[in-house]
């Protein structure tokens, strides 16, 4: 880069620093902290690198926010969108209408979805997949004239998105404090043997505590009256807090549970689903036949904003036979052009084979390599499953003791990520990854060789 471009390119960073800083709010951010360092300006993309606005790229090993699974700069998705939007760029699904993008996307899903799966009602992102979830349980029960049926139990420190309700069904205290929780809304444990076992000191039996945890949902259900519990809901794998990967014996005892019990069983795959666990959703991993199924990110590779919720036939049966007009609905549900994008998505997925890809080749590559790093002096567990990763930062890894979290030792290894042109992400002290399922096994051993740089630098930071 000449000088010149240098100077250039430098001085249209600070104009759109100065522009943001003065007029952009910012998701899940202190504004205070962007008057002290001003924003990352990302200019472009392609493949699994980013490109800042001063020319410095960057691994981007969390395709965006677990979504861009098909890689940045895609010709076949930004072909489909073009040509759509010069044919139909709007019409709603409102009033008995539709139009082919929806048609021909919903018969799509149901190819690729679980069987029992053939129905979508569609909407613009994850959290209004999970605010249309608990208006159809609710509808559920309603037709079937059981109305007292009101309460769905989530886990503590689940992820399901930031809007009143769908923030009401995660489990993070922070969101809670900020904004409430709505009735009927209540939490059980999760399946986090890592953290039990660094909170407790015990030497807990991994497959026993999966058991005692999937219990407790059965327990908070004898509780509070089979008669008053409307569903259970759950990640196959916990995202944003922070990749729990569930013991074997979880979901097995789970599955027990939801049959069990008459409530209705929501698998939120929002970040699972699509290739993203080397499966096409994680119910296919874990065999857990839903009742509901909340999908968006991965759906358009990010391209476009669109989301939605799979239905299962026994439930479609009841919402479309028994229950006349489902007043709930948006302005964008089906866009035209957004799920045009999502069209694209699934076929050059399936024209790639990338979820075979990543199952049988990448995937156990990436996991291999990841754990190596587990010989380093701050990492305390190293787990990861599919395209999805987790790095334990701690104190002593011989004796399970976590960093004080005011030491925000998650925080500084992220900066030393950037600096050493990485992005990963931080859950308190533990950096996650969901990489871009296009990425090669190059582009892994990059990736590695810049983490481990990354925890060397944030060791001699703490030093």
């Amino acid at each position: 880069m000449t000088q010149q471009f240098t100077a250039v390119a430098h001085a249209n960073t600070e104009k759109w620093q100065q522009l943001d800083a003065a007029h952009h709010l910012h998701p899940f951010t202190n504004p205070k902290d962007l008057k002290n360092k001003a924003a990352r300006i990302i200019e472009s993309a392609q493949g699994i690198y980013l490109t800042d606005s001063d020319g410095n790229e960057y691994l981007d090993a969390m395709a965006g926010l677990w979504c861009v699974n098909m890689g940045y700069g895609r010709q076949e998705i930004i072909d489909a969108v073009s040509a759509q939007i010069q044919q139909l760029p709007y019409y709603n699904a409102f009033f008995k209408t539709s139009h082919p993008p929806a048609a021909e996307l919903s018969a799509l899903l149901a190819e690729i979805t679980p069987s029992h799966m053939n129905h979508t009602f569609f909407t613009s992102s994850g959290s209004e997949a999970i605010d249309t979830a608990i208006r159809m349980i609710w509808r559920y029960w309603d037709i079937l004239e059981k109305p007292e049926k009101r309460i769905i139990i989530s886990r503590k420190n689940a992820y399901h998105g930031s809007t009143i309700a769908a923030s009401s069904l995660g489990g993070m205290e922070d969101m809670h404090k900020q904004g409430g929780i709505i009735p009927n809304i209540v939490h059980v444990e999760q399946p986090y043997w890592f953290g039990k076992r660094c909170e407790t000191g015990a030497d807990l039996d991994a497959q026993e505590f999966g058991r005692e945890v999937a219990q407790s949902i059965a327990d908070k259900i004898e509780e509070l009256g089979e008669n008053c519990v409307a569903a259970f809901i759950a990640e196959p794998i916990q995202g944003a807090g922070g990749v729990i990967i569930p013991p074997d014996s979880y979901w097995t005892e789970v599955k027990k549970i939801c049959a069990q019990y008459e409530i209705l069983f929501v698998v939120d795959e929002v970040i699972c689903g699509f290739g993203r666990t080397g499966h096409w959703f994680g119910s296919d991993l874990y065999d857990l036949k839903p009742d509901l199924m909340p999908i968006a990110k991965g759906l358009s590779s990010g391209y476009l904003p669109i989301g939605g919720v799979m239905v299962s036939d026994r439930i479609a049966d009841v919402l479309i036979n028994q229950g006349g007009e489902f007043n709930h609905g948006y302005t964008y549900s089906g866009h035209p052009v957004c799920a045009a994008a999502a069209i694209a998505n699934i076929k050059l997925m399936q024209a790639e084979n990338i979820v075979e890809t990543v199952r049988e080749t990448t995937a156990p590559y990436l996991q291999k390599r990841l754990r190596e790093l587990s010989d380093h002096a701050l990492v305390g567990e190293v787990r990861g499953l599919g395209m999805l990763g987790a790095i334990e930062l701690v104190k002593d890894k011989d004796n399970y003791i976590k960093f004080d979290k005011k030491r925000g030792v998650g925080a500084i290894c992220r900066n030393h990520c950037f600096e050493n042109k990485l992005v990963m992400r931080a859950v308190g002290d533990t950096m996650i990854l969901s990489p871009p399922l296009i990425i090669q096994k190059s582009d892994i051993d990059t990736f590695i060789e810049r983490a481990r740089k990354s925890l060397d630098m944030t060791q001699q930071t703490l030093a």
